[in-house]
């Protein structure tokens, strides 16, 4: 049997090793007169680990995390006051398996993001089902469907996911609609299904974020149910000195002011 059938025949297998890969582990395997036991031991552990490659980038597209920096280029030395254990304890996953929430909470540019993100993408490296999104487009992806079955059958994929992250909340203002989508997808992950928030503004503050909406409450009650809570303070990264707001920052938004009379 010629080289070209065994890696024909490998592929119709479903193997994704490369040719070059199963060259590579032939060659060394008969430099160290490996036994043919030894060669399929090394064969199937190369494939698992191609695999397994494939498998995290399909389910990191899916995830929609994109592009991250490493958790290594954060520097835990900028801000003031960070809990680096408590991040560390959540690096373990053991939050998911008891369904616990984690909210990152601290002014704009202090690597909220990158610290949900980073989460997220060592719970896919574990085998969880992961969905990143911002509050505003989880938001208007789920309120653009036509009709409530279809707004129902396009929220599973938040509230599906073993874990869910939903960053920038209290960024911009919304509407009443809003917090009823997000009191939605939360309420059924309750309890049974992780949900990571990032947020710059205290609980209280959330009213003008969402119009004063009546299902805020019962929103926050369940998140908070079950919280793991890191609060970030310091100077932003972006900011030019300490307690200066960079041009990027927002501020909490405003209740609508009643007219004059």
């Amino acid at each position: 049997m010629t080289a070209d059938s065994v890696y024909t025949r490998l592929a119709a297998l479903g193997f994704r090793l490369s040719e070059a890969a199963i060259d590579a582990i032939v060659q060394e395997c008969t430099k160290i007169r490996a036994s043919p036991t030894q060669v399929l031991e090394r064969l199937a552990e190369a494939e698992r680990r191609a695999r397994d490659g494939v498998n995290l980038a399909h389910r990191t597209r899916a995830a929609h995390i994109g592009a991250i920096k490493s958790i290594g280029d954060f520097d835990w030395n900028h801000p003031t006051k960070i809990d680096r254990g408590l991040y560390e304890k959540l690096l373990t996953m053991a939050f998911i398996e008891t369904s616990e929430n984690v909210l990152f909470r601290g002014r704009v540019g202090l690597g909220k993001t990158l610290l949900a993100m980073n989460l997220g993408m060592e719970a896919l490296r574990r085998g969880y089902s992961v969905r990143f999104t911002t509050l505003t487009s989880m938001t208007a992806d789920i309120l653009r469907q036509e009709s409530l079955p279809a707004q129902e059958r396009r929220m599973r994929r938040y509230t599906a996911p073993q874990l869910l992250i939903i960053d920038e909340v209290g960024y911009l203002p919304m509407d009443t609609r809003a917090a009823d989508v997000v009191y939605n997808v939360i309420a059924p992950r309750h309890e049974k299904r992780s949900t990571v928030i990032t947020t710059n503004l205290a609980f209280k503050a959330w009213g003008p974020v969402f119009g004063e909406a009546a299902s805020l409450v019962a929103l926050i009650d369940r998140f908070a149910a079950r919280l793991a809570v890191m609060n970030i303070e310091g100077e932003s990264y972006r900011s030019p000195a300490a307690g200066r707001p960079t041009a990027n920052e927002p501020t909490p938004p405003r209740p609508p002011q009643k007219p004059r009379r």
